[in-house]
């Protein structure tokens, strides 16, 4: 009787035992969770501890992204973003990338933005978020001076050849009405004008203010911009993962300032010899059924 109750008692220490391990176990589980939710930091939580932010920027698009005569990265769009990073207290790094590359650079987490005179377009907010836009402009063209590359109207565009980058909106515009694209990589502004004016191309469709800048630097090129052709106002803004709110109200909350106290005009006026920051006065004509 004596050995039955022993057994019994050792087995019911066993018992508590287990269920005490087993209440540890829990709240250890519970303590863990709770430190690694915790130490999940959002994008911004995560450039503040870091110290700097990445963006990426193709270097290759004279006046928004490109190298001057000291081999120093500079333009429109970078030197926006070099005075966020400024304003936000942080450091900046750039990472040079074609135009394909950088919106799946964000979706992965490789880079934090993207400032490339990117257009905020709907299709695009389902995917990324965009900052408040820094850039207003419009679309147009640069077709052959010799005989306009026989473009006259958008409708002209059908059946031609367009240099653009793959998944640009020029290149939507130009397929929408027909052309075909002819794709470049992180091309120069050179590769895309050298064909337009010796005919391996027809027409680069591209920002009005970036394409401006492109014909003055190759006086020698059978090339001008269209003069009665403006179409597809855009707005432009630097690109984020989606769902970085406070990252996103951080940059809205610096642009704003750079635009009440004249810095963005100043920068704009500094690249574009006009204030791009603003909306443009000229007619611009809107296209119709394109699905940005």
């Amino acid at each position: 009787m004596k050995k039955i109750l022993t057994l019994l008692l050792v087995v019911l220490i066993s018992l508590v035992a287990c269920q005490s391990n087993d209440d540890a176990s829990t709240e250890t589980t519970k303590d863990e969770n709770t430190t690694n939710q915790s130490e999940e930091l959002t994008l911004w939580e995560t450039i503040q501890e870091e110290g700097e932010m990445t963006v990426a920027t193709s270097g290759t698009l004279i006046a928004a992204s490109y190298y001057d005569d000291n081999d120093e990265l500079t333009g429109y769009d970078v030197e926006v973003a070099r005075e966020v990073a400024n304003r936000l207290g942080v450091d900046v790094s750039f990472e040079i990338m074609g135009i394909d590359g950088m919106l799946p650079a964000i979706d992965s987490g490789r880079i934090d933005l993207a400032a490339n005179d990117i257009e905020i377009t709907d299709n695009r907010k389902e995917s990324f978020d965009f900052s408040d836009p820094y850039k207003y402009s419009y679309s147009t063209m640069v077709v052959r001076e010799s005989d306009y590359s026989d473009i006259h109207s958008l409708e002209d565009l059908e059946g031609k050849i367009a240099g653009g980058g793959a998944t640009t909106i020029y290149s939507q515009i130009a397929e929408h009405f027909g052309a075909e694209v002819k794709t470049y990589g992180n091309a120069g502004n050179e590769a895309y004008l050298s064909d337009v004016s010796n005919g391996r191309s027809d027409v680069v469709i591209n920002d009005f203010y970036l394409i401006s800048f492109g014909v003055a630097a190759f006086p020698d090129f059978d090339i001008m911009i269209h003069p009665d052709l403006k179409f597809h106002p855009t707005e432009q803004g630097l690109v984020m993962k989606k769902g970085e709110t406070d990252f996103q109200q951080a940059i809205n909350e610096v642009l704003t300032e750079m635009r009440e106290d004249g810095t963005l005009t100043e920068i704009a006026e500094t690249f574009y010899q006009q204030d791009a920051s603003k909306k443009p006065e000229e007619e611009v004509e809107e296209i119709d059924g394109l699905d940005i």
